[in-house]
């Protein structure tokens, strides 16, 4: 089975000690280990303001992570985890090589429609014309 590359987005409540939130990162990173997977990139946004209110919140602490991986049942057992945590609001998981392979498949249509049909010129100036055929 070929390689995917996932985003995990998951939101804390925001008065989650920075402890609790890189014990969280390091369980998540060793399920994705224990797989035989990778973690690409973690990043931590820190608190910012929710687009809308989620379990009374207005805030939460973000994390961002780039996880490769050829196992699916990995992402469900890494929900899983998240969805008993009590410290995590919200999370999503979205899978991104099938979006790069459509964005490639697009342009690669494209750039063949480009080359099979030649780019019309611009028309000259439209006084251009109508003088040519008045002194012609």
């Amino acid at each position: 089975m070929e390689e995917r590359l996932y985003d995990l987005i998951f939101i804390c409540r925001p008065d989650t000690p920075e402890t609790e939130i890189d014990k969280l990162i390091a369980t998540l990173t060793h399920a994705v280990e224990e797989k035989q997977s990778k973690v690409e990139k973690v990043e931590k946004w820190g608190t910012r303001r929710l687009a809308y209110r989620v379990k009374k919140l207005r805030e939460g602490f973000y994390v961002y992570m780039v996880l490769r991986s050829s196992h699916g049942e990995l992402f469900k057992e890494l929900e899983r985890r998240l969805r008993v945590s009590d410290a995590v609001v919200k999370y999503l998981t979205v899978r991104l090589d099938e979006e790069i392979k459509r964005q490639e498949k697009l342009s690669k249509r494209r750039e063949k429609r480009n080359a099979r049909r030649p780019r019309k010129t611009a028309p000259a100036a439209p006084g251009a014309e109508q003088a040519a055929t008045a002194a012609g």
